[in-house]
C-alpha cells in the first residue's frame, strides 16, 4: 500500500475503519482480493511476483497492511519481498507483539517499511525505520512512505475527510471510496523530500496516483462492526484512470474459534 487511514475505535459501531490506496508499477503482475483457496481463512489481493500481498484479514480477524518507507538514499541488495511480512502474520498464530519481535530481528534485511498487525481489538504499528513498535490507542490514523501520522499534504488531507466521515452515525462505503479518489496533487512548498526528483514527487503526491507507468492500481475499504461483522471491498482500476475494471465485495462474520 502507499496510503493508508483509518479509525480505530473511534465509532459506535465499528472498531474499525481501514481506507486503503495501492500504488504500484503497472505491469506488475497482480490477482484480486479473494479467500487463498478452498481451505484458506487469509482475504486478500496477492502480489504474483513475489507472492506476498499488501493487506489482508482473516475470519479469526487477524489484520495486516505495509507501506514501503520511501528513501532515495537506501538500498539493499537482493532484499526480501516485504509483502511476505504481511502475510506470514496472516498465516500465523503468534501475537502481534511477538510475531514483531521476530520481524525486529530481521527487519535490517529489508528495504524501508511500515507495517500494521494485530486485529479490530489490539493493534501495534512497527517501522523498520525506527525498529520499535508500537501499540496503537484510539485515534484517527495516516500511513504514507514515512512514518506513522508524518504530516505530509495527502496524510492530511485524507486523515481530515476520515475525521469528517466518523462523525456521522453511519458510515459510508462511497464516501470513503471518494476519500481515496482524491486526485489533487499537493503545492510545491508542501511537497516532502524523500530524495527523488520534484516533479516526480510532485505526481505522486495525491492520495490517488495517475501516470504513465506507476499509480494507484486498487482501492481498498475494510469495515469491522462492534458486533464482529467485516465487509471488506477492493476495486481495481484501469492503468492510469480511475475506471473500474473489477469491483469485489466480501461480507462475513469473524470466526474466533479458527
Amino acid at each position: 500500500m502507499c496510503l493508508i487511514v483509518f479509525a480505530y475505535h473511534k465509532h459506535p459501531r465499528h472498531k474499525l475503519i481501514v481506507a486503503a490506496n495501492r500504488d504500484e508499477d503497472y505491469r506488475r503482475p497482480t490477482r484480486g482480493a479473494r479467500f487463498w483457496d478452498t481451505k484458506s481463512n487469509i482475504l486478500a489481493g496477492k502480489d504474483l511476483k513475489a507472492g506476498g500481498t499488501w493487506m489482508g484479514i482473516t475470519r479469526s480477524g487477524r489484520f495486516s497492511a505495509i507501506t514501503n518507507y520511501r528513501d532515495a538514499g537506501i538500498s539493499k541488495e537482493d532484499p526480501p519481498s516485504r509483502g511476505h511480512l504481511v502475510l506470514d502474520f496472516l498465516k500465523q498464530s503468534d501475537p502481534p507483539e511477538a510475531y514483531l519481535e521476530h520481524v525486529d530481528q530481521k527487519a535490517d534485511r529489508y528495504v524501508g517499511f511500515n507495517l500494521l498487525v494485530g486485529s479490530a481489538g489490539d493493534l501495534f504499528y512497527y517501522s523498520n525505520q525506527q525498529q520499535s513498535k508500537q501499540q496503537l490507542s484510539a485515534g484517527i490514523y495516516g500511513l504514507s512512505n514515512h512514518l506513522l501520522d508524518t504530516p505530509w499534504p495527502k496524510v492530511k488531507r485524507a486523515k481530515s475527510q476520515l475525521q469528517h466521515i466518523v462523525q456521522q452515525p453511519d458510515i459510508s462505503e462511497t464516501a470513503l471510496f471518494d476519500l481515496l479518489a482524491d486526485d489533487v496533487e499537493a503545492p510545491d512548498d508542501q511537497l516532502p523530500d524523500t530524495g527523488i526528483p520534484k516533479d516526480i514527487e510532485k505526481k505522486i503526491s495525491p492520495v490517488f496516483i495517475k501516470s504513465d507507468n506507476y499509480g494507484t492500481r486498487c482501492s481498498t475499504v475494510l469495515l469491522v462492526s462492534r458486533e464482529d461483522e467485516v465487509t471488506f471491498i477492493e476495486r481495481r482500476f484501469k492503468a492510469g484512470t480511475q475506471e473500474v475494471k473489477e469491483e469485489k465485495k466480501f461480507k462475513f462474520s469473524l470466526d474466533r474459534n479458527q
